[in-house]
């Protein structure tokens, strides 16, 4: 571990980030984010705030967590303090008034797992607040580690976990087995995904269940070191689109005029090691987001991952997919425009083709591949459904047919 560089400041809104000089100073120095490239001058608050508040949890989560330690939570500073010492990617927070747990993992019993599945974001809660634990997103969610044994850990500490386990969402039915549907049909569908499974923790139905997504950005491939006699993962630095491209995690849904969709391909084709690759990639990924009714894809759902010396970048796996049009209490709205439309039913093959006409996509290469993946979607949901249904989750047969209808209401022509 090295330090980077320092937060500075007396306040959320005053705070500022510079790398340190002995950091720039090193032939090996790399910036922490695309949007804050390297440089002697102090980034002001407003890109402070939108790479580091990035890497907090948002909503039911975070508000907990501050008032269950007395803090306001907008004071993104004071809870990254106390939940800074394992974050995604690389980064780790070090605070002056927080003292960091010893590294250790610490098992967790079936009681606790069980816990985890019922009881929802509040035993999340008070988890990450023990384990100084930070995940983005707004569901309740903690980092786990997955020994060869089939065994599961709280790291506590600095220790890396391997996986991140999220409860069902008490607004949603079903939602643990909609988000493995939706994972599973894009990987039939070749589509590079984060690789997941359902965890029973007692009952089947929604009160029983645990999501566990494996880690893209942990590795034990040369690992060296040993935390409670298992072997510690090393960390890849990842960094989300919103923190790569300079947006706050307030506006991550687009507003109009936005240009978000352009924007991304543009970040490919400056940094990614392989952008020709990367880009049919992520077109892939945001034209499954609309075949599935998932219109919760926003710029913090899509990730960059970068390799161990920081040298090369790549898009990361597919991730947080599922199809939202199924609940009537969620906006039918995509996260972001594509070819000027936002609405999810008015959005087809001709705002896609309009699409890659403002991005600068070569039309008859990824329209082919639009046009495979839409004529492909309707089998293999059907298989990701006999899948489940084989390990015993009956709701994907509900949530497959719900999903199909909404498309046949919303025009969409199936292959």
């Amino acid at each position: 571990m090295r330090e980077v560089g320092i937060i500075e400041g007396d306040s959320e809104y005053s705070a500022t980030f510079r790398y340190s000089d002995d950091y720039l100073a090193q032939d090996t120095a790399r910036a922490i984010s695309i949007s804050m490239p390297l440089t002697d001058e102090p980034y002001g608050p407003e890109k402070t705030r939108s790479f580091f508040e990035g890497l907090l949890p948002e909503g039911f989560l975070r508000r907990t967590v501050a008032e269950n330690n007395r803090t306001d939570a907008n004071d993104y500073l004071s809870i990254l303090e106390m939940l800074g010492s394992e974050c995604l990617g690389a980064i780790q927070l070090r605070g002056e008034q927080y003292t960091t747990a010893e590294p250790e993992y610490r098992e967790l019993d079936p009681d606790m797992m069980f816990r985890l599945a019922s009881e929802g974001a509040t035993t999340s809660a008070d988890l990450v607040v023990e384990a100084h634990l930070s995940l983005t997103g707004a569901s309740g969610k903690i980092g786990a580690y997955l020994a060869e044994d089939g065994k599961w850990y709280l790291p506590v500490g600095s220790a890396p976990s391997t996986h991140i386990l999220k409860q069902s969402h008490i607004r949603y039915d079903h939602v643990v087995e909609n988000e493995q549907l939706a994972l599973q049909t894009a990987s039939l569908l070749g589509i590079s995904i984060a690789e997941s499974r359902i965890i029973m923790t007692g009952a089947q139905g929604d009160g029983g269940v645990l999501f566990a997504t494996e880690r893209y950005d942990r590795t034990l491939e040369g690992y060296e070191n040993v935390i409670s006699g298992l072997p510690c993962p090393l960390r890849l630095h990842q960094e989300d689109f919103g923190q790569a491209l300079g947006i706050a995690a307030a506006d991550k849904y687009e507003k109009p005029g936005g240009g978000y969709m352009k924007q991304m391909f543009d970040l490919l084709r400056r940094r990614s090691a392989y952008p020709i690759e990367d880009q049919m990639k992520l077109w892939d990924i945001i034209v499954f987001h609309w075949l599935s009714g998932n219109t919760d894809g926003h710029v913090k759902n899509f990730s960059l991952v970068y390799d161990r010396h920081l040298n090369a970048v790549r898009l990361a796996p597919a991730y947080d997919i599922l199809s939202t049009v199924v609940y009537d209490s969620h906006s039918r709205q995509m996260a972001f425009a594509i070819g000027g439309e936002i609405e999810w039913d008015r959005i087809g093959r001709e705002q896609f083709e309009r699409a890659c006409d403002e991005i600068g996509l070569n039309r008859k290469i990824f329209m082919k591949r639009y046009d495979d993946l839409s004529a492909g979607f309707g089998p293999a949901l059907g298989t990701a459904v006999e899948k489940l249904a084989a390990e015993g989750f009956t709701g994907a047969e509900g949530l497959a047919s719900r999903i199909m209808e909404h498309r046949r209401e919303a025009g969409m022509q199936e292959g």
